[in-house]
């Protein structure tokens, strides 16, 4: 897993497409959110939220 990400920052950094960076910060925190959004208990407060 950590190899995809140094390889993901190393051509992101090579070919100058750092705006790139946030996108998939973003895409991570909500793909995070849904996945305990499931079937733990916090689900109800995650969907208040949206």
């Amino acid at each position: 897993m950590l190899s995809v990400i140094k390889e993901l920052w190393a051509f992101m950094r090579e070919r100058k497409k750092l705006w790139l960076a946030p996108i998939i910060v973003v895409m991570v925190l909500i793909s995070g959110l849904l996945f305990l959004a499931q079937g733990t208990a916090l689900a109800p407060f995650i969907y208040s939220i949206f």
